[in-house]
């Protein structure tokens, strides 16, 4: 890159290990092979959108690659393009992307790093229509983003929940019991598939495949009268039986003015 570049990089969405990770590996990578300014925008997209961000060196991320959570923020709201604001006792939305152009193009960057899930590089993907240069890098739990094998931050979730699992099985077996135990992932079921696997779930049920709750009683069934008189199932939290649908608790809050 020639001299007198400058890059943004952010990281949006919900936390997960590996962030810092990530901001380590690029602000290092930049620093020792080019001549790149780096410019890290805080709390995600919020930062982007109310020039919010400081200059990151070789010094601001030594010694953060084991710490967790993320050293530039996040947030989870900030979509410029559906952009939240409170007013008259209520919330309203609007598209402030060419605020977001406007201010990019005034820090004479020539290129964004996005650092998040399908949300995040969504809006990325939205962006680069704008005219804006992207590199998205995929990070969510989850494992969902399209064309990518395995997102940082999978892994991890991945041995949390099998550790919860094993430590469930003691308590199912002393107490013969049926134990469900949900783990996240929205649409897809890679980490209680994952998890399931290796932490000896009995049953595991995932959005990709509707299930049928008779089934899955006499799967239980069978277990008891071959002797295992404990059950753990696992469930993901997308999943929905056969011929039903998703159930969403959508929560709405009130925004009332002083």
């Amino acid at each position: 890159m020639k001299e007198n570049t400058r890059i943004g990089i952010l990281t949006a969405g919900g936390d997960c290990p590996g962030l810092n990770a990530v901001i380590r590996a690029v602000v290092k990578k930049l620093v020792l092979e080019t001549a790149v300014e780096i410019i890290g925008f805080e709390d995600g997209y919020e930062g982007l959108i109310k020039n919010r961000y400081r200059k990151l060196n070789y010094a601001d991320v030594s010694g953060i690659l084991t710490e967790g959570g993320t050293i530039l923020g996040t947030s989870n709201v900030a979509n410029p393009f559906r952009y939240p604001e409170c007013g008259e006792g209520r919330m309203n939305f609007r598209d402030i992307s060419a605020q977001v152009l406007e201010n990019f193009r005034a820090l004479e960057l020539q290129g964004l790093v996005c650092i998040g899930g399908d949300g995040t590089l969504t809006i990325a993907s939205r962006l680069q229509k704008l005219g804006i240069p992207v590199v998205g890098i995929p990070k969510t739990i989850d494992n969902d983003i399209r064309g990518t094998d395995v997102t940082f931050g999978f892994n991890s979730a991945v041995t949390i929940a099998t550790e919860g699992i094993d430590r469930l099985h003691s308590t199912a077996q002393s107490h013969h019991r049926v134990m469900i135990i949900e783990l996240m992932g929205r649409n897809a079921g890679w980490i209680s598939l994952y998890a399931g696997v290796a932490g000896g779930g009995d049953i595991i049920i995932i959005p990709e495949i509707p299930y049928d709750i008779n089934v899955i009683a006499e799967r239980v069934k069978k277990r008891s009268q071959k002797g295992s008189r404990f059950s753990i199932v696992v469930v993901s939290e997308g999943a929905r039986p056969q011929g039903g649908e998703q159930v969403i608790r959508q929560m709405i809050e009130e925004i009332h003015s002083n």
